[in-house]
């Protein structure tokens, strides 16, 4: 099945996101470094956006669970979007016009949709990809993937958490909302080599009444795609989002524990628990193509909106 595509309503026409475009550059119109607000709404499997309100946008994105059953609704219809100081489109658009001529032009943007995960007592969970995978391995994400054509958000977001964690929420025992939208490509800098997946995340919130030992206890990881998880705090958290786009708090990064502790997947698809150096969480994004593991760009912008909804 064909991922779920992204549109943009650009001067009041629906009009498809070609792969090598900037979507921030399109609805920012160049207008500083963001994030910006934006109006959306889900279409017949496709994700509308737009920088101005317009007809269709709902008030509140719905959640369909299964068949149609009404869980609620996601989030008011002017999430913030983002994307990194290095996007590799910006850096493409200002480039000669010839500098696109290996990118293709048959292609969209796809969507995905990824899953920021709350314990009752206030942790967020994030995996760490395998080195295998051809997109993004040995980084530090939150369960997610693509959205499939006619798949609900949160539908999406739940399957993508159940495929890689092997967890099921209960559906009376959780709420959710939209924290943002994140700009994504890989390779994550035009330094690497010219892109070749463009998408646009959607960070969903899941607040869970349970807690993290409950939730850890029913985690089955599958190793094809995951070769680790943590939990962080909300000490931890602050300074990690920080350390992307030169933000840097002295206090908050002088009060951080020297290491972390995870669990991660053995050979035999058992688990162990394993002490993780803060170093490597605190990392940023290398400018040549090494994929040492650090937590991504995008999901350090997550952890900013989710430390703001706390703070709300």
């Amino acid at each position: 099945m064909a991922a779920a595509r992204l549109l943009l309503r650009l001067a009041g026409r629906l009009e498809p996101v070609n792969f090598t475009q900037s979507v921030c550059g399109l609805l920012g119109s160049g207008q500083g470094p963001g994030p910006w607000h934006t109006h959306c709404s889900l279409e017949r499997g496709q994700l509308v956006l737009s920088s101005q309100p317009f007809p269709g946008a709902s008030e509140r994105l719905p959640i369909q669970v299964g068949t149609g059953h009404q869980l609620g609704s996601l989030s008011p219809v002017n999430p913030l979007l983002q994307r990194p100081p290095f996007c590799p489109f910006v850096a493409l658009d200002q480039q000669p016009g010839g500098s696109k001529t290996e990118q293709p032009t048959n292609r969209g943007v796809d969507v995905g949709v990824a899953i920021i995960l709350q314990s009752s007592d206030q942790t967020v969970l994030l995996t760490r990809r395998t080195c295998t995978l051809r997109i993004s391995p040995n980084v530090w994400v939150p369960p997610g993937g693509h959205m499939e054509l006619d798949e609900e958000i949160l539908d999406c977001g739940l399957r993508e958490l159940q495929e890689e964690c092997g967890l099921q929420l209960p559906r009376n025992q959780f709420s959710c909302v939209l924290l943002g939208l994140w700009e994504s490509a890989y390779p994550p800098r035009l330094s690497w080599g010219f892109p070749k997946y463009h998408h646009l995340v959607l960070y969903v919130l899941v607040i869970s009444q349970e807690s993290q030992q409950q939730l850890q206890a029913r985690i089955q990881i599958n190793p094809n795609e995951v070769s680790a998880f943590m939990w962080l705090g909300p000490d931890v958290a602050a300074a990690v989002a920080t350390t992307e786009d030169d933000r840097e708090t002295p206090r908050l990064l002088q009060d951080l524990p020297p290491s972390i502790c995870i669990t991660e997947v053995k050979d035999d698809g058992g688990t162990q628990p394993l002490v993780l150096p803060m170093s490597t969480l605190l990392r940023t994004t290398p400018t040549t193509a090494e994929d040492k593991e650090r937590i991504s760009a995008g999901t350090k912008f997550a952890l900013r909106l989710w430390l703001q909804h706390r703070g709300r």
